[in-house]
């Protein structure tokens, strides 16, 4: 039997940093899409729609980010009251610059034995408090 590579871990953290970053250092506002219903999630339910969420995640309008490999987590305010934050970094969708709409639908995780899916579909825009304007689709798949 021939041996098999070690286990690398998740690409989907690193992504979303390195977007953040990107958006971040560009001067935009980064938003990430978040699945609520996954578990794990905490965020004010009174902004989840139709499953989802749409959070702003710049520096200015959060408290105490940390992006690690297994989650986002912050405290922001929501109507007026604090409220704590947090998305396992699964069930982040994408993550875009509110101003350009560009950013990443980020890619499904790729369990071990299956072939990742080679068209996801981006999701749809549900907006949550400082949701991006509707304008089309400025999301993309980057192979």
């Amino acid at each position: 039997m021939p041996d098999s590579p070690p286990a690398m871990t998740s690409h989907r953290p690193y992504l979303l940093r390195a977007l953040y970053e990107w958006i971040s250092d560009n001067g935009m506002t980064p938003h990430i899409l978040v699945d609520a219903r996954q578990p794990g999630v905490r965020v004010p339910t009174h902004t989840v729609k139709e499953g989802r969420v749409v959070l702003n995640i710049a520096d200015r309008a959060v408290a105490k980010l940390e992006l690690d490999n297994e989650s986002v987590r912050f405290t922001a305010r929501f109507g007026g009251v604090s409220h704590p934050v947090v998305v396992p970094v699964s069930a982040v969708l994408a993550i875009y610059a509110r101003e350009t709409g560009q950013g990443m639908a980020l890619p499904e995780e790729v369990v071990s034995g299956q072939p990742p899916d080679d068209d996801p579909t981006p999701p749809d825009d549900t907006p949550g408090e400082d949701a991006a304007p509707k304008r089309g689709a400025h999301l993309r798949v980057i192979k």
